[in-house]
């Protein structure tokens, strides 16, 4: 087991500790908590015999009703970690989520896994205008794949977010950052643009140094 599935299993095992007192024992506390943790070490086995049957037991806690959200979020980091793309609609849901930590180790996962739907549901998330404050994940995850949609995406978000008035200046700097790591001259524009606010100067000035001279 790598060590970001060992920091999200541990993370989940505070969860699960407090999931005991309010929820269903078998699915939100330690019990569950366990056979979540040796399903997600077998699912990263080389022996199918082994793997297989984790894998599928992975798979139906994301069909299930009643497991909460952290289960969900082992079952389909480590289905990912696996390969296994039955994790994928789990896994753009909680790229949008509210809670950081559980958007963050989305992206991770997505990244892992490689599924070719990837880039299209980030770029829809990112550009969804009612959820910009919850695109922070979607956008770098954009950057790290560097795929068709990304560049596109970015500039139109950030020269939204550029025109206001809800600015949410720590998308803005990450499309910024990502522009500058994608280095597309197509950029220029709206990181010239972007220059001209003092939140984002800096890093919009390094991001357009990266771009080709014309």
């Amino acid at each position: 087991m790598d060590d970001w599935l060992s920091a999200l299993l541990h993370r989940a095992r505070a969860d699960a500790s407090r999931g005991a007192a309010t929820g269903d024992p078998e699915r939100s506390g330690p019990r569950a908590y366990e056979r979540l943790a040796t399903w997600s070490v077998r699912a990263a086995a080389r022996e199918p015999r082994t793997a297989r049957p984790a894998r599928d037991a992975l798979a139906r806690v994301l069909t299930e009703q009643g497991h909460p959200v952290w289960a969900q979020e082992v079952a389909a980091c480590a289905l990912a970690g696996a390969g296994d793309r039955r994790a994928f609609e789990t896994l753009v849901f909680l790229l949008n989520y509210r809670e950081p930590v559980r958007a963050s180790a989305a992206a991770e996962a997505l990244a892992r896994l490689g599924d070719p739907r990837t880039a299209r549901a980030a770029a829809a998330l990112a550009g969804n205008e009612l959820r910009t404050a919850y695109a922070l994940e979607p956008v770098r995850l954009l950057a790290r794949l560097g795929a068709p949609e990304s560049v596109p995406v970015l500039v139109a978000t950030l020269r939204r977010l550029l025109a206001g008035p809800g600015h949410y200046w720590p998308i803005a700097r990450a499309c910024v950052e990502g522009l500058g790591v994608l280095r597309d001259v197509r950029a220029r524009p709206v990181l010239t643009a972007a220059t001209g606010f003092p939140q984002l100067r800096e890093t919009a000035t390094t991001a357009l140094a990266r771009l080709p001279r014309p």
